[in-house]
């Protein structure tokens, strides 16, 4: 299975960090291209739903492309969030790992992607080869942006 993980440090808070990942529809601040919803009310714990869509951006903030369904399958605050993404093209878990450093955070994000047909789709499926730099560019870009938000929220 693909697998993708990042992490930053950042000038804020364990508390803070949480604060500003669990505010799902904020992360259009800092999530490079992408818009974010709660599916049935607030995702605030085990079983909330989100949906996200990335791609070229539309008038009032929210963009037309990819839509990637999830749901929250751990919480653990202010340490843990994991998400299984549901869609069509993105499956797996989505993991958000908040490490306490001092007074300060770091953010571990990782991907885990389900390919069709397991280890023989990741052999034949040469597409995530192509995708994976532009995916790790855009988690990295993320990243960046999410620690200059909790930073300058802190």
């Amino acid at each position: 299975m693909p697998e993708l993980v990042e992490r930053i440090d950042v000038d804020a808070s364990p508390e803070r960090v949480w604060q500003v990942l669990t505010d799902w529809v904020g992360q259009g601040e800092w999530m490079v291209a992408t818009d974010v919803e709660t599916v049935g009310g607030p995702a605030q714990g085990v079983g909330g739903r989100l949906a996200a869509r990335t791609g070229l951006p539309l008038p009032g903030g929210r963009h037309l492309g990819l839509l990637d369904t999830m749901v929250i399958t751990k919480w653990d605050p202010p340490r843990l969030v994991e998400v299984q993404h549901t869609g069509r093209v993105i499956r797996g878990p989505g993991i958000f790992e908040i490490e306490p450093r001092g007074e300060h955070a770091t953010f571990v994000w990782t991907e885990r992607f389900y390919l069709p047909w397991g280890w023989i789709g990741v052999v034949l499926t040469p597409g995530w080869y192509a995708v994976q730099p532009f995916v790790r560019w855009g988690v990295r870009r993320s990243l960046r942006r999410f620690a200059a938000v909790a930073a300058r929220a802190a």
